[in-house]
C-alpha cells in the first residue's frame, strides 16, 4: 500500500537525517508522481504527503486540477514554450539550466504577478545524457538570475548516475553541497529512491522519491 511505503520512506529519511546530525524536518519529501494514479496520490496525501513532483507540464495539469491542495514542483526539463503553464501550475521549478530559461520564467512570473522559487540544475556527473550546467557555469548563470525580480534562486539540483551502490553517487552529492555552500544557497534537491539516504547525509534538503512510494508503472 502507498501509505505504508510512504511512512517507510519517511522513517528512512528521519534515520538518515539523524545520522547526519540534522532534524528530520530539515528534509522535504517530494513524491514524484510520474507513475502514480490519482488514487495512489490521494492515499499519499492521507498519509501526510504535502509535496509532489512532475517531470512534464502536460502530465501535471490534470493532477493539479484534481489534487490542487499540495505544493507542486517541476522537476523535469522545462522547455521555454512551456514556461507560462509551468508558472501557473508549479510553486517550485527545479530545472533552470540556461540564462534564456531564467529570463523566460522572469517574464511569465511578472505577468502572473508572482515570484517563482527556482533551483539551478547542475550536471555533477559529467554524463552527456544528463541536463544541467557544468559546475563551472553556475557562477555566470547565478549572477544573471540574481538580478531578476520575479525569479528567486533558492538552491541547486542534480541527478546522480544510476548505480547499484548508492555510495557511488556520494561524490556528485558532495560536489553539489560544496557548490551551494560557495554561493550561500540553502536548498539542495538531490537523491531519489535508490540513493536518497546518501544524499541526505551529504546535505539534501529535498529528496525526490517515486518508485519507493508508488512502485513502477504498470502496463
Amino acid at each position: 500500500m502507498v501509505s505504508t511505503k510512504f511512512q517507510a520512506v519517511r522513517a528512512r529519511i528521519a534515520d538518515a537525517a539523524r545520522r547526519a546530525g540534522r532534524p528530520p524536518e530539515s528534509v522535504r519529501l517530494i513524491c514524484v508522481t510520474k507513475t502514480a494514479t490519482l488514487d495512489q496520490m490521494r492515499e499519499a496525501i492521507a498519509a501526510g504527503a504535502t509535496d509532489f513532483g512532475e517531470n512534464r507540464v502536460q502530465d501535471a495539469q490534470p493532477k493539479v486540477e484534481a489534487l490542487g491542495r499540495a505544493t507542486w514542483h517541476m522537476i523535469g526539463t522545462l522547455q521555454r514554450n512551456k514556461v507560462k503553464p509551468a508558472v501557473a501550475l508549479f510553486e517550485w521549478i527545479h530545472s533552470v539550466d540556461t540564462v534564456a530559461l531564467a529570463l523566460t520564467i522572469e517574464r511569465q512570473a511578472a505577468a502572473a504577478g508572482r515570484v517563482v522559487p527556482v533551483l539551478i540544475e547542475v550536471n555533477t556527473s559529467g554524463e552527456g545524457t544528463k541536463h544541467g550546467v557544468p559546475p563551472e557555469a553556475v557562477d555566470p548563470l547565478l549572477a544573471v538570475a540574481r538580478t531578476l525580480s520575479h525569479v528567486q534562486v533558492r538552491g541547486l539540483m542534480t541527478l546522480a548516475p544510476l548505480v547499484e551502490d548508492p555510495e557511488q553517487a556520494r561524490p556528485c552529492f558532495r560536489a553539489l553541497r560544496q557548490l551551494a555552500e560557495r554561493f550561500r544557497l540553502p536548498e539542495l534537491s538531490m537523491g531519489m529512491s535508490q540513493d536518497f539516504e546518501v544524499a541526505i547525509e551529504e546535505g539534501a534538503t529535498m529528496v525526490r522519491i517515486g518508485t519507493a512510494i508508488f512502485g513502477l508503472k504498470k502496463g
